[in-house]
C-alpha cells in the first residue's frame, strides 16, 4: 500500500510536499479505514477550484503512465510553469508485505535527464543517472545508452517480471492492478487491465452489479441481455447485447442511454470498485461526486473501506457532506489550497487536531482547516 508521496515541482506544487499516509492516534473507523499496518485506505482532497487537488492524483497517474502505458509520457510537461528551477521531484514510498520500497524519479527540463533510485528497506538495488544505471535486481548490472524518455524500472519489469525479486514483482501487481478515472467525463479509467463495462458484463454478467443494487436498497436492477421485456413493452435488440435498467415496481425495460447521468456514472464506476476491493491496488477518482446525490457518495465510500482489505481509494472532490467522522477520518483528509507564487499547498485536517466528537464539515466550511474559496457573496 502507498505511505507516502513528495512532490516538488510538480504542476502547481513549486515547493516540497509531503502527503502521508499512515495513520495517526485517532481511534475513529480504526477497523474499516485503516490498514492492519496502520496505513490508511485512502484520502480526500478538498478545495477551491483550480488550487492544485487534480495534481495530487496526477502523481499517481503519471507514475502508472510511466511504468505500464505503451505510448511514450513527455515528463517536462508536468512542470511547475511559475518556478525557476529545471528539475521536477517525484517520490513514492509504499509498504508491501511489510518491506518498504521507497521509489524516487527527477527529471531534469533542461538537460532532459532522468535519474530513478529505487530503494528496498532502505538499500538501494536501483541507480539510475542519465543514461547510465546500476541495479542489484538482475544479472545484467551495468545499463549504459539509456533512453531518457523510458524508465529503466519500466524496462527490467517488462524483460524480466523480476522474476528474482519477488516484492518487487507483487509490488507490481499492486500498481498493476490500480485504477485512475475521471468521474466529470463520463468515468472513462486508466487501467493496465480492461475493465470498461461491458468487457465486465461479458466476462460476469449482472449478478454483481444486481446483488450490490439489492444489498444497498436501490429499488432497480439491470439487465445485460438481446432482448428485454416487461408487461407493456418488449425491446430487441437484433442480436446486440446492450443494457437496460428496471425500477421495482415499474419493471419495463429502460436502455441504458436513457438512463440519468448518475445512474450511469454509477454503473461505470462499479466494476472498478468491485476490483480494487477484491485485488489490492489503487483506485483513484478525479471529480469523484459528479450527478452523485450526497447519499450515494457516501455510500461508495463507506463500502470501500468496509470491504476493502489492502486497497485504497484517492478521490477529488467538492462534496462537503464526506467530511464527516463517519466517513473519513482526520488524517484522511487534505485542504488544498493556491497561494500565488508559492503555488499549492496542502493542509491536513489532523495537523488542528479536531476532536472525533466535533463537526468537521462545518469547522471546514468555517475555515479552520483553509481550502476554503474566498468569494465576494
Amino acid at each position: 500500500m502507498l505511505t507516502k508521496i513528495e512532490l516538488e515541482n510538480f504542476k502547481s506544487f513549486k515547493n516540497r510536499t509531503i502527503i502521508d499516509l499512515q495513520s495517526t492516534n485517532y481511534k475513529i473507523l480504526n477497523n474499516s479505514n485503516v490498514n492492519e499496518n496502520g496505513i490508511l485506505k485512502g484520502a480526500i482532497f478538498v478545495g477551491g477550484n483550480a488550487t492544485g487537488k487534480t495534481n495530487i492524483i496526477l502523481s499517481l497517474k503519471l507514475l502508472l503512465d510511466l511504468l505500464f502505458r505503451e505510448k511514450l509520457i513527455n515528463i517536462g510537461a508536468f512542470k511547475c510553469l511559475f518556478s525557476q528551477e529545471s528539475n521536477i521531484k517525484l517520490s513514492y514510498e509504499f509498504i508491501i508485505d511489510e518491506e518498504k520500497i521507497r521509489y524516487c524519479i527527477e527529471y531534469d527540463t533542461k538537460e532532459k535527464s532522468l535519474i530513478e533510485i529505487l530503494y528496498v528497506n532502505d538499500k538501494e538495488v536501483l541507480n539510475r543517472i542519465g543514461k547510465s544505471a546500476k541495479s542489484n535486481i538482475t544479472e545484467n548490472s551495468i545499463f549504459e545508452d539509456l533512453d531518457n524518455k523510458t524508465l529503466i524500472l519500466r524496462t527490467i519489469y517488462f524483460n524480466t517480471k523480476f522474476s528474482n525479486y519477488p516484492i518487487l514483482k507483487k509490488w507490481f501487481g499492486f500498481l498493476i492492478n490500480s485504477i485512475y478515472m475521471d468521474a466529470s467525463v463520463r468515468v472513462r479509467s486508466n487501467t493496465y487491465e480492461n475493465l470498461s463495462l461491458i468487457d465486465y458484463l461479458d466476462k460476469n454478467g449482472e449478478s454483481e452489479v444486481n446483488n450490490f443494487f439489492d444489498k444497498y436498497n436501490f429499488n432497480q436492477r439491470i439487465e445485460y441481455t438481446e432482448k428485454s421485456t416487461g408487461n407493456m413493452i418488449s425491446i430487441d435488440t437484433d442480436g446486440d447485447k446492450t443494457i437496460f435498467f428496471k425500477r421495482k415496481g415499474i419493471d419495463e425495460p429502460i436502455p441504458y442511454v436513457f438512463e440519468s447521468l448518475g445512474n450511469k456514472n454509477l454503473l461505470n464506476m462499479l466494476p472498478s470498485f468491485f476490483h480494487i476491493v477484491k485485488n489490492s491496488g489503487m483506485l483513484i477518482i478525479d471529480e469523484f461526486s459528479s450527478a452523485f446525490h450526497n447519499e450515494l457518495e457516501e455510500l461508495l465510500i463507506k463500502f470501500f473501506m468496509t470491504n476493502s482489505k489492502n486497497s485504497q481509494i484517492f478521490i477529488v472532490s467538492h462534496s462537503t457532506n464526506l467530511l464527516s467522522n463517519s466517513i473519513f477520518r482526520p488524517d484522511q483528509e487534505y485542504a488544498v489550497e493556491f497561494n500565488d507564487m508559492y503555488g499549492s499547498k496542502l493542509n491536513r485536517f489532523s495537523n488542528d487536531k479536531p476532536r472525533e466528537a466535533q463537526n468537521i464539515e462545518k469547522m471546514y466550511n468555517s475555515g479552520c482547516f483553509g481550502g476554503l474559496p474566498q468569494y465576494n457573496l
